[in-house]
């Protein structure tokens, strides 16, 4: 008599294969998903005939340094009101103020010069690079 057991082979599932399939299900399902936005409301906007871009009429640039200046011209932060108030009463229409801030510059200089805009009542706009 056979004492022994016979050894019975185990019946394996190879998930290899698997786990490439649900990897693209799951990446086809997250791009479809993006792209079908049932809440969007189909509306019909203007288009400009003309450019529409805002004619710069006074720049004011701070540089890393804590050095203003008002249309390449040096001058400090205290008189700087004082001097887009004066270039200001030349102009007939709203005056646009630009903003040329380097990135490193001190923040405090850059909302002395933006709030000094505003009090003058200006179009106040910053040149935005982005990196």
């Amino acid at each position: 008599m056979n004492i022994r057991r016979k050894l019975k082979s185990h019946a394996e599932v190879h998930t290899g294969a698997l786990n490439d399939i649900l990897f693209i299900l799951l990446l086809f399902f997250l791009i479809v998903s993006t792209l079908a936005n049932p809440n969007v409301v189909k509306v019909d906007t203007p288009r400009g005939k003309n450019d529409t871009k805002v004619k710069q009429t006074i720049v004011v640039s701070i540089d890393k340094n804590r050095q203003m200046y008002l249309m390449q011209k040096p001058i400090s932060a205290d008189s700087l009101e004082i001097e887009l108030q004066r270039m200001m009463a030349n102009k007939a229409d709203t005056p646009v103020i630009a903003l040329n801030v380097d990135s490193a510059a001190f923040y405090g200089d850059f909302f002395k010069a933006l709030n000094a805009g505003k009090r003058l009542k200006a179009k106040v706009v910053a040149n935005i690079n982005a990196n």
